[in-house]
């Protein structure tokens, strides 16, 4: 694979150092949203907990805000790895609006689901972080903020 390709992040990922261990090349290019979707927590991981998905609904007033990334086309396989692609995750093409005007992303979306699935505290807390990193909305902040986590029992430290 040669080129480079435009991502959504809009879970974990939006950190830049976790994702530059998946994708070394990723370089932060703008923040945008996803109309039409919300973010739901209920992917199902291989740990037990709930995963963020990007949930479309198709309601225009529904948003998810996120960080568009470029990448290097060769980091892709290691990212769809990472991401569970074929088990867990699909590889979906979105348009992100920005400030700038539309934008065309690949991004990761949900196949394995349960609503009654929560994530961990330490989860939610990067997703947070990533937010923060990247200046996401303060009411974007504040919601993902609220979302109610669940202690990981097999990593203490990290409830």
């Amino acid at each position: 694979m040669t080129g480079r390709i435009v991502y959504f992040a809009y879970g974990s990922n939006m950190v830049t150092a976790r994702l530059r261990e998946r994708a070394p090349s990723a370089t932060p290019i703008g923040i945008g949203r996803l109309p039409g979707h919300v973010l739901s927590w209920d992917k199902r991981s291989r740990d037990g907990s709930g995963k963020c998905d990007a949930e479309a609904t198709g309601r225009n007033g529904d948003v998810i805000w996120g960080v568009l990334f470029e990448l290097d086309a060769q980091d892709k396989p290691a990212l769809d790895r990472a991401e569970g692609v074929g088990v867990g995750y699909v590889e979906t093409l979105v348009t992100i609006l920005t400030d700038h005007g539309a934008v065309d992303a690949l991004t990761y979306c949900a196949t394995e689901k349960d609503p009654a699935l929560r994530p961990y505290r330490w989860y939610k807390a990067l997703v947070v972080a990533g937010a923060r990193e990247h200046q996401l909305p303060a009411d974007y902040r504040r919601q993902l903020e609220l979302v109610e986590t669940v202690s990981d029992l097999r990593w203490p430290a990290r409830a």
